[in-house]
């Protein structure tokens, strides 16, 4: 990846109109993958009494989140690229396919859509919004080694079917797979590390819940996981 692809930008790009439309669309995107994911533990819960733990509960919750990326990546695709995530941004700006200020403006959308999905589920289930945190005998290390090997396999598939597919475009496929690699990546780490791989789904809890316990756990491990993406 030649070091000359990776932009900066010219500082109107962070005010031009498509750059804040495609801003808002990954505010939407987000908003609608975190109110689902994060939703459907909070609602399983309420179904079983606290069940969310149980293999019914660990299926249920990587359904949703497929569904519900595979959902959020395709009504953002044509006008943002779908990111939902700020390591895939992250990734996106190291492989030169976005500029610094573009991606900025695309993270601070990301990160306010997860916070808005959190109050407004907090509001609507009358409930206290999940914080991410690790599972008793999880230590940091073996999270931070976990995050970044699922966030690696996940740009992995956005990198070969969404943003830089070398053979032409994959159409609906793109979507459909990266839901599916998340889906799958939760079934292995949602017991350990509640499988993230996303910052601004852990950030939205996190504020709404006041809780900021091992929080840099799923900043660093989907951005380094994400960035090695972006060179490889």
């Amino acid at each position: 990846m030649p070091i000359r692809n990776i932009a900066i930008g010219r500082p109107e790009e962070a005010t031009n109109p498509d750059t804040l439309k495609a801003g808002l669309a990954e505010f939407i995107s987000t908003l609608i993958f975190v109110f689902a994911g994060s939703g459907s533990g909070i609602a399983f819960n309420k179904l079983t009494d606290n069940g969310a733990a149980t293999p019914a509960g660990l299926i249920s919750a990587s359904i949703a989140h497929a569904f519900g990326l595979f959902v959020a990546v395709s009504v953002g695709a044509n006008i943002s690229g779908g990111h939902v995530n700020p390591a895939v941004t992250f990734g996106a700006f190291i492989g030169g396919n976005i500029t610094f200020l573009r991606g900025v403006v695309y993270i601070i959308a990301q990160l306010l859509g997860s916070v808005v999905a959190s109050l407004l589920l907090a509001f609507v289930t009358s409930s206290t919004v999940p914080a991410f945190g690790l599972s008793a005998g999880v230590g940091v290390g073996n999270a931070l080694v976990l995050e970044i090997v699922m966030t690696f396999g996940l740009v992995y598939t956005v990198y070969a079917t969404a943003i830089d597919p070398k053979r032409g475009s994959l159409g609906t496929i793109a979507p459909i797979a990266i839901g599916f690699i998340v889906g799958a990546n939760i079934l292995v780490g949602k017991s350990l590390s509640e499988a993230a791989m996303n910052p601004a789904e852990a950030f939205g809890p996190a504020v709404v819940s006041w809780t900021e316990t091992n929080n840099g756990i799923y900043w660093v491990g989907p951005v380094v996981g994400k960035g090695l993406n972006g060179l490889i």
